[in-house]
């Protein structure tokens, strides 16, 4: 059997390979030409302000509209993402403290005119934030308890180790009337060592479960891993050796966990972390192929974030998750058998586990790579909770842009499709693909179309809305074959629905996600913000403009 070397590019050639990543980033100099000549057809890039003046007009803002910002002395505000159109618009998003506690859905974006003048607000909610008092009367240590028994009872036939559970006191404004509430994470492990965890809102006074979700955002089963073939690698060279570290992209990173897991008091304070230690190889060529060979699962990973960085820039002009140009890194070969990848804030890094053979193989595709960091992008922008129909439209982020860097990457090995994680599941899964975002419906769980009960449903089964409905919105519906796969969209209202292409789908959602969402928007928050989007790329009442609010009827959002 012939051996399937990665190559990479080395040192000599590092120049010509950035020079043809600048010139790819025309597209994106297009798409932002486009926005400028939408918004304004007399912008000037000498009169673009900066991130500090837009930050000094927003301050101002603050103080003038006060009143209907909901904004009054017992609260504070810290600025969370900038945004800077081409024309000079203006969009600073913040965070909101009541009392010196961190208020749930109390994050707005204030909207300023090129000139720095208020336009409007997109605020999570628009309830005064007022409590009587800020003493709760259910103690941190009883709400710590009522969160490690929630975690037990999400885990039921499962010993769990090392569990442990800290309560923040906090303002809930995400569920009905501002509440006082502690937000308590819970975290174990499992009988395997692979971790668990779940965050706990309880009412700080009345001692109910206001709501409950996992911590870790997942793409369970999301990807493939191994089939990309041999792919470039950027890497950093050291003497005689080579490290699979990205100078290029943030020096963005893979590293061997090797089987280990983190332990953590909570999502943001571990004891331990799984290592993270980086591969290296002596002639610049990784992997084989074959999952016997550590080095290939690494291969996956770094390509999967070579390509997802290289999507947003290109596509949407951002320099890396946080928009900085600061990469992150991933861990390869998490825990034992864990079928599982995840994105984790509190270490900037995606994590990957090899699943366990029987219906999962190891989850280090190129999708799973688009969907974790597109974790991460929401969070440092719309903060979207991880509960309710904003968790579907969490989740449903992340299999869209994952979905689009797959079609991006263009890779012979791995045809772009709508289908999720087709790749890497094994016969004991049942089904040939984790989700299917053109029928929602077809993995057995998740939604095709809106309902009142939708929010109710695990994040990852509500997605479907979301997802069904950048289907129809690139697609459209109706038979065809894409990616050499069948795909079939039947519309929840009986309509036909024309599609405007993958490239459209992702700047209205990216513009929607980055400018008009926030922690709180749900279904019909989603559709009000990729409207404005759409409004904003390519004008109200435009063809694309229709088609946006087309797809969302078409899976029952009016």
């Amino acid at each position: 059997m012939s051996r399937i070397r990665i190559r990479t590019r080395t040192r000599t050639r590092t120049r010509n390979i950035r020079g043809s990543r600048l010139a790819a980033a025309g597209t994106a100099a297009t798409a932002a030409a486009l926005l400028a000549a939408v918004l304004s057809p007399t912008a000037d890039a000498t009169d673009r302000p900066t991130r500090a003046k837009a930050l000094e007009h927003a301050a101002a803002a603050l103080a003038q509209h006060a009143t209907a910002l909901g904004l009054t002395s017992a609260t504070d505000t810290k600025v969370r993402d900038v945004i800077v159109d081409p024309d000079g618009t203006q969009h600073v998003r913040y965070d909101r403290t009541y009392r010196h506690l961190p208020v749930l859905g109390g994050d707005f974006v204030v909207h300023l005119a090129p000139d720095g003048t208020y336009r409007s607000v997109s605020r999570a909610t628009r309830q005064a934030v007022a409590l009587p008092s800020v003493t709760p009367k259910l103690s941190g240590p009883r709400a710590a308890d009522l969160a490690a028994n929630a975690l037990r009872a999400a885990n039921l036939g499962e010993t769990l180790r090392k569990l442990t559970s800290r309560p923040q006191l906090v303002v809930d404004a995400l569920h009905g009337a501002p509440k006082l509430a502690w937000r308590t994470d819970a975290t174990a492990q499992d009988s395997l060592g692979n971790p668990v965890a779940r965050t706990v809102l309880t009412d700080a006074v009345t001692g109910e479960q206001i709501d409950a979700w996992d911590v870790l955002e997942t793409a369970t089963g999301d990807g493939e891993s191994l089939y990309s073939g041999t792919v470039p690698l950027e890497t950093t060279a050291s003497g005689s050796t080579y490290a699979l570290k990205d100078p290029t992209r943030g020096n963005t990173y893979t590293g061997d966990a090797a089987n280990k897991t983190d332990l953590c008091l909570l999502t943001t304070i571990c004891l331990s972390r799984a290592p993270s230690t980086v591969f290296t190889d002596t002639d610049n060529h990784w992997g084989t192929g074959t999952t016997t060979d550590r080095a290939s699962a690494a291969v996956d990973a770094q390509y999967g974030t070579d390509v997802t960085w290289d999507y947003y820039e290109n596509m949407h002009g951002r320099s890396g998750i946080r928009g900085d140009g600061v990469g992150s890194y991933n861990r390869v070969h998490y825990g034992t058998r864990y079928n599982n990848a995840f994105w984790d804030d509190s270490c900037f890094c995606m994590t990957y586990g090899d699943g366990d053979g029987t219906q999962l193989g190891p989850l280090v595709s190129l999708d799973v790579a688009g969907h974790e960091m597109s974790h991460g992008v929401t969070s440092a922008t719309a903060a979207l909770t991880y509960s309710g129909e904003s968790g579907g439209l969490n989740e449903a982020t992340s299999d869209i842009f994952g979905t689009l860097v797959e079609f991006y990457a263009g890779n012979a090995k791995d045809p772009g499709d709508w289908l999720i994680g087709e790749k890497i599941v094994r016969p004991g899964l049942g089904r040939d693909a984790l989700r299917y975002m053109d029928q929602p419906s077809k993995d057995g769980n998740s939604v095709d179309c809106w309902s009142a009960g939708t929010g109710k449903l695990d994040v990852h089964y509500s997605s479907g809305v979301g997802n069904h409905f950048a289907y129809l919105l690139a697609e459209g519906s109706g038979p065809k074959a894409i990616g050499g796969v069948a795909h079939n969209s039947p519309t929840c209202d009986g309509s036909s629905v024309a599609g405007i292409g993958q490239e459209k789908l992702g700047a209205i959602w990216y513009r929607a996600l980055t400018v008009y969402m926030t922690s709180s928007t749900d279904y019909a928050g989603a559709r009000r913000a990729t409207l404005r989007a759409a409004a904003d790329l390519y004008g109200a009442g435009g063809v694309e403009h229709d088609a946006v609010a087309a797809a969302w009827g078409a899976v029952n959002v009016g």
